[in-house]
């Protein structure tokens, strides 16, 4: 069987397989969905309904425990406070008050302990508190004309009081209310006072009206039956009076079960009180008004999943046929260029996965060619490059001795400056068409510079200053030939108008980098050609010129201009060069270039740059 239905599978279409698998596997999970939901849905919700009463009651519990707490604390307070143990220590030893005003200060004693006894009520809330002494006495916040503070004596309970040690407390339950308007019944709490030896000098009872118990029932967990049972399992809080005090018919063993009551199905909860150990909330909840909502819930989107399988299968179906079209023309697409054509396109357009690959893919074809066009081109550039250096290698040493005889005569004759002139121009012409290398040291390069700008100033009326800060160990880094020479004939001829001013070179290692400067204090760009300038140089940086054609030094000079030396320093460093201009009207214009340092040992020669 398995055999055939592999059979069958191999020969279908990849269009075919994928459908096939897709209906299956929404279609199992589908399936299986509605008849595990159908089986333990009953389960599921009974959870939810568990999860929600659970809840509800931790809700409660919160408000619950907060005022069995304010009852601990007024318990502990009076415990520990210094004060009220001095007074009612002396009280229960029956120390005397001696003196003249003896009268007078045990009055304001007793006065300051029932006035500490009223500040500990908490706002809105009704707490009675009354401390007990043997001998008889008593203190409490309220009047003995609504009761009697002795009575409390002699309640059954006192006596489990003497069992507690330490400073355990005694929560008593559910008693009879004697205080008028504050409803039918009050909890009560007691705890003894001790002296430094565990000896018993009186006891602290604190009590609160059990309808601000039930009130709490009301505003928080209303539509529900909600009691408070005691340790003894003893219903301590109702909001039916008359049941406080039964113990009810339920088994509590367990958190949360489906009980029978009133002849329904009933949802028992119940939630351990945090502040009284063995005390518990219990919950009772009408089980189908428990689960109406999440039953509803559930058969909805049972409902919702039937309804939209069968569309949903046929969007399916025809949306896969759609959806594997591109892949069939991708598909041919990438055989065309396996052979070689890569002058084709998908076409395939789309916001999804599939379109996304058509668009990259066409968009590799398209970078694949440029980057062959811009191969093609650089090699061709670098052709160009090379035929010009070798042009510029030939060497008519007529020239330099002609121009070193012209030297001796003119220095025979006593006119060293224009002699000096004349070494400067053998020199530069020597650098300008004698020298092969394609690099030079930095210092050369600086040297022929001064003997550029010193030419320069033989032309013109007013001379330029030129001023070379070098340190020593970029003096010895190799630079392409006219790296610098460029850049001043432009700080020359534009920068200061061949008029008087100040040209500063800089040269120094910066992060493994030979970092180069030219500026002058000339008449600076105007913006607009500022950033014409700026987006040239980076389309040149970024391999989109070719060979400069646009010369910003043609007007005399070498002609080789900014363009060109960017051109040339990207060809030989790639990423590794960088170029910056800054300039303003008025403020002159300054270029910076990083480049790899590369060279020879650092000599340690001092620039002779403050020439």
């Amino acid at each position: 069987m398995l055999a055939a239905v592999r059979r069958f599978v191999r020969f279908r279409s990849f269009r075919w397989k994928l459908i096939a698998t897709a209906v299956v596997c929404v279609f199992l999970p589908a399936f299986g969905s509605w008849a595990a939901s159908r089986y333990w849905i009953r389960d599921a919700v009974t959870e939810q309904a568990i999860a929600g009463a659970r809840e509800s009651l931790h809700l409660v519990d919160g408000y619950v425990s907060n005022l069995f707490d304010n009852m601990t604390y007024i318990a502990n307070f009076i415990q520990v406070d210094s004060f009220l143990n001095s007074v009612l220590k002396e009280r229960a030893l029956g120390g005397r008050y001696a003196g003249p005003d003896a009268e007078f200060r045990r009055f304001s004693d007793q006065l300051a302990v029932i006035r500490t006894l009223d500040n500990l009520s908490i706002i809105g809330e009704d707490y009675f508190v009354t401390v007990l002494l043997p001998n008889g006495e008593s203190f409490a916040n309220y009047g003995r004309d609504e009761y009697d503070p002795s009575d409390i004596l002699r309640k059954p309970w006192m006596a489990n009081l003497r069992t507690l040690s330490g400073f355990e407390s005694y929560w008593v339950g559910a008693e009879p209310n004697p205080f008028a308007g504050t409803g039918e019944y009050m909890l009560t709490m007691a705890r003894p006072l001790r002296f430094s030896n565990s000896n018993v000098y009186g006891y602290v009872v604190v009590s609160i009206p059990e309808r601000q118990v039930h009130q709490i029932f009301n505003k928080l967990a209303a539509g529900r039956e909600m009691m408070l049972l005691d340790a003894a399992g003893r219903i301590v809080s109702h909001e039916r009076p008359d049941r406080i005090g039964e113990v009810p018919g339920y088994r509590l063993d367990r958190e949360a079960a489906i009980v029978r009551s009133g002849g329904r199905d009933v949802l028992l909860t119940s939630y351990p009180v945090s502040a009284v150990k063995g005390w518990r909330l219990v919950s009772l909840t009408p089980y189908r008004e428990a689960v109406r909502k999440i039953n509803g819930i559930f058969n909805t989107v049972i409902a919702i999943q039937l309804s939209f399988f069968a569309a949903f299968l046929i969007v399916l179906v025809y949306g896969l046929r759609r959806f594997t079209m591109p892949l069939v023309r991708l598909s041919r697409l990438a055989t065309l260029v396996e052979l070689g054509n890569l002058n084709v396109r998908s076409g395939v357009r789309g916001p999804d996965e599939i379109g996304k690959l058509g668009a990259s893919f066409d968009s590799m074809l398209d970078r694949i060619q440029e980057m062959i066009r811009e191969i093609t081109m650089e090699q061709a550039r670098k052709r160009k490059a090379e035929l010009a250096m070798l042009q510029a290698q030939i060497r008519p040493h007529f020239l330099f001795n002609v121009l070193n005889s012209i030297r001796m005569k003119v220095l025979r004759r006593g006119d060293r400056d224009s002699a000096d002139m004349i070494a400067s121009l053998s020199r530069l012409m020597r650098l300008s068409i004698e020298r092969s290398e394609e690099t030079i040291p930095l210092h050369e390069e600086l040297a022929m510079v001064e003997d550029y700008v010193r030419l320069m100033n033989l032309r013109q009326r007013e001379k330029a200053i030129l001023a070379i800060e070098a340190e020593p160990e970029a003096l010895w880094a190799e630079v392409p030939r006219f790296v610098l020479q460029p850049l001043v004939e432009n700080a020359v001829i534009h920068g200061l108008g061949r008029s008087a001013g100040l040209i500063r070179v800089r040269a120094g290692v910066r992060d493994g980098q030979l970092a180069l400067e030219v500026s002058d204090d000339g008449e600076g760009m105007e913006p607009e050609r500022l950033e014409q300038l700026r987006e040239r140089l980076a389309e040149i940086c970024a391999g989109k010129e070719g060979v400069a054609s646009v010369r910003e030094g043609s007007s005399g000079g070498s002609g080789i201009g900014l363009a060109n030396v960017a051109e040339r320093m990207r060809l030989r460093f790639g990423d590794g060069f960088s170029i910056r201009i800054d300039s303003a009207p008025g403020a002159g214009t300054r270029v910076e270039m990083r480049m790899p340092c590369r060279g020879g040992e650092t000599a340690d020669v001092q620039s002779d740059a403050r020439r």
